[in-house]
């Protein structure tokens, strides 16, 4: 009786994995949440399905946005009209003053003649200084009027542009490269800013967040390498290169759902360790740490 027991301790302490660390696996998540108020027009990303950035996806209604924007271009070809020729509008001017300096030098020939008097000369030199003055009060007036509907149309510009933005953000976009883990919203529902409406993981860059107790932390460093076990049940169990990429600088009370090799710590640190998924491995999937 006495050999069986020790025989069947035996078998019990080797079936136990040694390990240095325990832990699950997580990935970098980013949630998707709606940029713009409205129905939702289509949506056609589904959990499981890997998407890449700047894909879309789905679309939110925009048509009242679209309206807008035709109505202030609308507004702007209008004003755009109405700014004034310069050109055209001093040519009558510009005429006359070519004309009475042609005059000027004929009176002033004239005059050396004999032919005309000072007076003839001196009133069509003040004609000249009158228009003269009256193309540049006229010229004034005009580049203000110009300036005035360039700048209501540059606002106008402005708030088109708004509207674009605004309109872009209608489109329902991945930033980011990865999986669809979560889908909070269907095609036909309510968007509102802010709203989430899916969650995508990068699954190819995979870590798993250990805990080592400060006894354990002296042996590891940043970028150090290290076997990963990834625990799937029963007997299934698979080894991975794990690098360290993340030491907390922190310590923290020892999770409930986490053993350390000392079960009477507290106090532990969190280490992230990445991995490479060979597609096996799932977010919160238990995993194990030998030095």
């Amino acid at each position: 009786m006495v050999y069986i027991a020790v025989a069947m301790f035996a078998i019990a302490c080797g079936s136990e994995s040694e390990f240095d660390a325990q832990g699950t696996f997580e990935a970098t998540e980013v949630v998707i949440s709606a940029e713009a108020n409205g129905r939702i027009i289509y949506f056609d990303a589904e959990e499981g399905t890997s998407v890449v950035a700047g894909e879309e996806l789905g679309a939110i209604d925009s048509v009242q946005l679209h309206l807008q924007r035709k109505q202030l271009e609308a507004q702007q070809s209008a004003l755009l009209g109405s700014r004034p020729d310069v050109k055209k509008q001093v040519a009558s001017l510009r005429e006359q003053i070519a004309k009475q300096k042609s005059e000027l030098r004929r009176v002033e020939n004239m005059l050396r003649d004999g032919a005309a008097t000072q007076k003839q000369y001196d009133d069509i030199e003040a004609q000249i200084k009158i228009l003269e003055g009256q193309l540049e009060a006229t010229l004034s007036t005009l580049d203000k009027n110009t300036a005035t509907i360039n700048s209501n149309s540059a606002a106008l510009e402005a708030q088109i542009e708004a509207l674009d933005d605004r309109i872009a953000k209608c489109r329902i976009v991945s930033p980011v490269s990865g999986t669809v883990v979560v889908k909070y919203a269907e095609a036909g529902e309510l968007a509102t800013v802010g709203k989430p409406l899916m969650k995508i993981a990068d699954l190819d860059k995979i870590f798993l967040r250990a805990y080592f107790t400060s006894d354990q932390l002296a042996e590891v460093n940043i970028g150090d390498e290290v076997t990963v076990v990834a625990d799937f049940g029963g007997d299934k169990r698979y080894d991975y290169t794990g690098r360290v990429a993340w030491i907390s600088p922190e310590s923290e009370f020892t999770p409930k759902t986490i053993q350390t090799k000392d079960s009477r710590a507290n106090l532990v640190y969190a280490v992230k360790i990445a991995v490479e998924n060979d597609g096996r491995l799932k977010i919160g999937l238990a995993g194990e740490v030998v030095l």
